[in-house]
């Protein structure tokens, strides 16, 4: 495990209380459930946690791409560069998504449109959000591809998706990304479509791109490896909520929260011979119909009757690492 130590505490994003509901036919899905954490300049905070728990709701509520209806932010606050961009004007949020926060969307192919060229769709944000004479744009969508390592890169302006492999289109998603050069980017799971080699060379080209220009980097992912390799810090989200949040050491070394630790322990050990692999029984709550004391109880080893009858206080478990457990009590 390697871990990068970061000397810059100047916060980019604090996010307090943030809660992101949906309204549907069953109830209100309590997507996001008032998590809070902050966000340095140049550090990589890991969000992991199963399908479900709310990983990619966080995601768009940063973004403020939530769909209304049926969903909306129902409370909390997003200062991102000493600015609240909750309160904002959607004209005003747009001039921020891609210049000040970007986002690097999981699959390619949804997020690049077939009909355009590789450079129509690089040069297009650069448009929007920089002020610069339009004989420069080409040169700077050109200069990003090269950073991505794009080989050929004004070969492959003229390109269409489709004439990309996975690994590629990637790179392109990552370079329209960092085309504005944003403060903070959010990659959503960007390596789970990438074949074993390819997921390092990304990983390796964010971590570069990040120590170039002090990128501050939301990292989702369900994989422990890459954070061990690219985070700074961790939060475990769990039906919504950040179940426990430290150090990256701190989450290996000592997981507080048994969910953490069922996490971990699901992770296949390669110098281990075992017949069946470890997997969390049970399967997690529906979000429209959350229990009142801890979501994660019915699934819990560690279960007392306390943690069905109230939600656990959120407990320092050493400087910087807290979990909500009313083991830690």
């Amino acid at each position: 495990m390697t871990t990068v130590t970061r000397t810059n505490t100047e916060t980019v994003l604090q996010v307090e209380d943030l809660r992101t509901y949906f309204r549907t036919r069953w109830g209100t899905v309590k997507a996001v459930d008032g998590i809070s954490f902050d966000l340095r300049r140049g550090e990589t905070l890991g969000i992991v946690g199963e399908s479900g728990c709310g990983k990619s709701v966080t995601m768009l509520s940063l973004m403020r791409l939530i769909p209304i209806p049926p969903g909306r932010i129902v409370s909390g606050s997003i200062i991102l560069d000493g600015e609240d961009i909750i309160q904002i004007s959607e004209q005003e949020m747009a001039k921020i998504r891609g210049s000040k926060i970007a986002l690097i969307i999981q699959d390619p192919m949804t997020s690049l449109n077939p009909v355009f060229s590789i450079g129509n769709q690089v040069e297009e944000a650069i448009r929007i959000h920089q002020d610069i004479p339009k004989r420069m744009v080409k040169e700077r969508a050109l200069d990003v591809l090269r950073k991505v390592n794009i080989p050929a890169a004004e070969t492959r302006m003229k390109d269409y998706p489709h004439q990309m492999s996975g690994g590629m289109r990637q790179r392109v998603v990552g370079a329209i990304g960092i085309s504005c050069q944003p403060q903070v980017l959010i990659a959503d799971e960007p390596t789970t479509s990438l074949d074993v080699t390819i997921q390092a060379q990304y990983l390796k080209l964010l971590k570069d791109i990040q120590r170039d220009s002090n990128l501050s980097i939301i990292f989702i992912t369900h994989d422990f490896g890459i954070v061990a390799k690219m985070c700074d810090r961790v939060a475990v989200m769990y039906a919504g909520r950040i179940v426990e949040h430290g150090s990256v050491r701190d989450i290996f070394n000592n997981p507080s929260h048994p969910y953490t630790e069922a996490l971990l322990a699901s992770v296949p050990k390669m110098d281990q011979d075992v017949d069946r692999l470890y997997s969390i029984e049970g399967q997690p709550p529906p979000l429209h119909d959350l229990p009142i004391g801890c979501a994660f109880a019915e699934r819990c080893p560690d279960v007392m009757d306390k943690c069905r009858a109230e939600y656990p206080t959120n407990f320092a478990v050493n400087e910087g690492h807290t979990a909500s457990c009313w083991k830690l009590e």
